[in-house]
C-alpha cells in the first residue's frame, strides 16, 4: 500500500480529527504552564495572550472545523471530495503553521508569513471551490453562510496578530465560529433528535434566517457601536432561548451525547448574553468569561462528542456512546465548570483552576484519542471505501 492511498488519507476528517485530539491534549497544558510561569512563550512579535487565543482557535478549532468541513461539504454536493496527497499537504501546512507559531519568532518575515497563511489559505481555497463550483447541486441553499464565512476568517486571523488588532481579531473569530457551530447544531440536532426519540424539533425557515443573520452581523462587532452590537447580541441570545424551548430539552439532557449538545447552546445562549450586558453594564467577572464559555462551554462541550459521532458513523461503526465516551464528555463538563464557574466562586485559586481545567483536556482528548485514533487510521469496517 502507497502511503498516500493509506485509509488515514481517505477522507477529510481522519486526518484532521486525529490532529484535533493532538492539539486539544496539548495547547490547553502549554499554555497554563506559560500562564503560570513555568514554561517560555514563544519569542515572536506576538504576545503571548495572542499566541494562545491564535492556536485554540486556528489550531485546535480549525483541526476540528477543516476536518468537519471537508467530510461534509462532499456530502452536500455528492461528490467523491478532496482525498490522498491533497488531504496529505494540507495536513503537512497545519503541522508547518504549528511550528512557525511556537518557534518561528526569529524566521524571516516572508517565511513565517508563508507558513501561518498557507493552512488556512488552502483549505479555504479548497472548501470554497467545492461549494461554489458543485453550487446547483448543493443540497443546503444556506451554504452561502459558508462562502462569507470562510474567506472571513483569513481576516480575522490577521486580525489576531496584528499588534493593536488582537480585539478585533478575537472578538471575530469567536463570532464565525459561533456562526458556523449554529448552523451545524440546526442541522444536526434536527436528525439526532428524531433518532433518539423520534421527536420533532422546531424548524422555522424565518426564526433559523434570523438567526443565522444576526450572528452574521456579529461578525463585524468590532466595527459597530457597542449599543447597537449590544441590542444584536441581546436579540440573538433571546431568539436562540426561545428556540431552545421548543427543541424538546426535556428530552435531550436524558443522554449525555444529546444533553451536551444543548450545554454547547445555552453557552452560546449565555455568551452572547455576557457579551450584551457587557456593553451597557461594568460586571467584573474572574477571567475572560465571555470567551472561556463559548471555547469550553461551546467548542469544548460539542467538539468530542461530534468527533465520536463521526468518527464511529463514518467509519461503519454503529453510533452509540458507551462508557469510556461518555466519560470524555462528563470530563469536559468539568473543564468547563474549572474554568469558568469555580473561578468566580474561589478567585483566589484561579491559577489552580486553569491548571485543573488543562488537565481535564488532557485526559479527555487523551482518551478521545486512544478510543478514536485507531478507527481513523483503518479502513471502515463494513467494507465500503470511503
Amino acid at each position: 500500500m502507497r502511503f498516500s492511498t493509506h485509509p488515514l488519507w481517505l477522507v477529510g476528517f481522519r486526518p484532521f480529527f486525529t490532529l484535533a485530539c493532538l492539539a486539544g491534549m496539548i495547547l490547553p497544558v502549554a499554555w497554563a504552564l506559560i500562564f503560570s510561569g513555568a514554561m517560555a512563550a514563544p519569542v515572536a512579535t506576538f504576545t503571548s495572550v495572542q499566541w494562545h487565543a491564535h492556536e485554540m482557535f486556528f489550531g485546535f478549532g480549525w483541526a476540528v472545523l477543516g476536518g468537519f468541513l471537508l467530510t461534509s461539504t462532499k456530502n452536500w454536493v455528492s461528490i467523491r471530495g478532496y482525498h490522498g496527497p491533497a488531504l496529505m499537504l494540507l495536513s503537512a501546512a497545519w503541522i508547518i503553521e504549528r511550528i512557525g507559531m511556537s518557534f518561528g519568532g526569529s524566521w524571516p518575515p516572508a517565511l513565517f508569513l508563508l507558513s501561518n497563511n498557507l493552512f488556512l489559505g488552502s483549505i479555504v481555497a479548497m472548501l470554497l471551490w467545492t461549494l461554489i463550483r458543485h453550487r446547483s447541486k448543493d443540497s443546503y441553499r444556506d451554504n452561502a453562510f459558508f462562502m462569507v464565512l470562510l474567506p472571513a476568517f483569513m481576516v480575522a486571523k490577521y486580525l489576531m496578530l496584528a499588534g493593536g488588532e488582537f480585539p478585533a481579531g478575537y472578538s471575530m473569530a469567536i463570532a464565525l465560529f459561533r456562526l458556523a457551530f449554529l448552523v451545524m447544531l440546526e442541522r444536526t440536532l434536527t436528525g439526532f433528535m428524531k433518532a433518539a426519540f423520534q421527536a420533532q424539533i422546531l424548524r422555522h425557515r424565518v426564526l433559523d434566517m434570523a438567526i443565522k443573520v444576526l450572528g452574521l452581523l456579529l461578525v463585524v462587532e468590532f466595527a459597530m457601536p457597542r449599543p447597537l452590537t449590544a441590542a444584536i447580541s441581546l436579540l440573538l441570545a433571546t431568539l436562540l432561548a426561545i428556540r431552545f424551548v421548543y427543541w424538546k430539552p426535556h428530552l435531550a439532557f436524558r443522554r449525555i451525547e444529546l444533553g451536551i449538545m444543548y450545554v454547547g447552546y445555552l453557552a452560546i445562549v449565555g455568551q452572547l448574553l455576557i457579551e450584551a450586558l457587557g456593553h451597557v453594564v461594568n460586571i467584573v467577572w474572574v477571567g475572560s468569561v465571555s470567551v472561556h464559555l463559548f471555547t469550553f462551554g461551546a467548542m469544548g462541550a460539542i467538539i468530542p462528542a461530534m468527533i465520536i459521532r463521526i468518527a464511529k458513523g463514518h467509519t461503519g461503526r454503529k453510533v452509540v456512546f458507551d462508557g469510556g465516551d461518555r466519560l470524555i464528555l462528563y470530563i469536559m463538563l468539568l473543564a468547563l465548570a474549572f474554568r469558568v464557574l469555580l473561578p468566580q466562586l474561589v478567585p483566589a485559586a484561579y491559577l489552580g483552576w486553569i491548571h485543573a481545567a488543562a488537565t481535564c483536556w488532557l485526559l479527555a482528548f487523551g482518551l478521545l484519542a486512544w478510543r478514536v485514533v485507531p478507527m481513523l487510521w483503518r479502513p471502515r469496517i463494513d467494507g465500503r471505501e470511503h
